[in-house]
């Protein structure tokens, strides 16, 4: 089955609000296909001490000020977040974006300083990934029913009202952020997308082989749950490698075209301007976001 790609832009919430309104209203302008906001308690790249933004409510403002793109977390940090109140985050900005909302959701590290910044302990791979499930249950749970009651090794939820459903049936789509194998069986069973994101520093070779074994991981955990594994999206987060498909248009049709050939089919590519404590790889211009958008994909689709 070929899907049609699909392309995303992530904007920290880094800058003052005139000027990310600005840069929201260009990306849907330009016809990208989904706009994402990242969730942490500070800027998780360069010195704490500069701007940041909280994640759920910028996706409130995302929602009402554009019409037509997809918008939604990439990812949701479950270190300081109650699982039954991102269900009901989640009902509430799928209505104010009438049904555009998608509920991106990871295990989160235990580098994170959210968890010094916000008093929550450090939680072991296992634990985070454990809480993950839970969550990931809880929220199918909630999204699909009035009244439920959950009681697992981590959260429990007793008679929470979920008045009105959500707009999307069954519920908002659920993209997991996974990389380790119990995490990518967690998104095998229960997600509509899989993401991945390469870890910091690999080299194009590494980056794009460590892709295609979790992409194939998650095909074989699909199938042994006799899950349909096309039913399944791939994205892949892109930036964080020694990779450079935003030097250029070509490098970016080459880049795309190369991950596609193993199943990738969604990109969320980063964009802003000033210097956010590089070494991440980001659209940093105007006119590179322009070229991508007018002149790339259309050649890629």
């Amino acid at each position: 089955m070929v899907s049609k790609l699909s392309f995303g832009i992530w904007v920290p919430p880094a800058t003052l609000f005139p000027e990310i309104f600005e840069r929201w209203k260009l990306i849907e302008d330009l016809g990208f296909d989904s706009i994402w906001n990242i969730d942490h308690f500070v800027n998780p790249i360069q010195a704490k001490m500069s701007p940041w933004f909280e994640c759920w409510t910028s996706l409130a403002a995302l929602a009402v000020t554009t019409n037509r793109v997809r918008i939604g977390t990439m990812v949701t940090n479950i270190i300081y977040r109650n699982p039954a109140v991102i269900a009901k985050q989640a009902v509430t900005i799928d209505h104010i974006s009438n049904g555009r909302f998608t509920l991106g959701i990871g295990a989160g590290s235990s580098s994170d300083l959210s968890h010094p910044m916000t008093g929550v302990d450090l939680w072991s791979k296992k634990e985070r990934v454990e809480r993950l499930q839970e969550i990931v249950e809880i929220y199918n749970l909630m999204l699909s029913q009035e009244v439920s009651s959950y009681q697992g090794k981590h959260y429990k939820v007793t008679d929470a009202v979920m008045i009105p459903p959500p707009l999307q049936k069954p519920r908002p789509p659920l993209t997991i952020a996974a990389g380790g194998p119990k995490a990518l069986k967690l998104a095998a069973t229960y997600a509509d997308n899989w993401n991945y994101l390469p870890p910091f520093g690999l080299t194009a070779e590494q980056a794009f082989e460590e892709t295609r074994q979790r992409n194939e991981k998650v095909t074989q955990f699909a199938i042994e749950l006799g899950r349909d594994p096309d039913s399944i999206g791939r994205s892949l987060f892109i930036g964080w490698t020694k990779e450079r498909p935003f030097d250029s248009k070509d490098a970016f049709i080459e880049f795309v075209n190369q991950y596609r050939e193993i199943g990738i089919t969604e990109f969320h590519c980063g964009f802003w301007t000033e210097q956010l404590g590089d070494p991440l790889h980001k659209i940093s211009s105007i006119k590179m976001l322009e070229e991508i958008a007018q002149e790339a994909i259309p050649e890629l689709r």
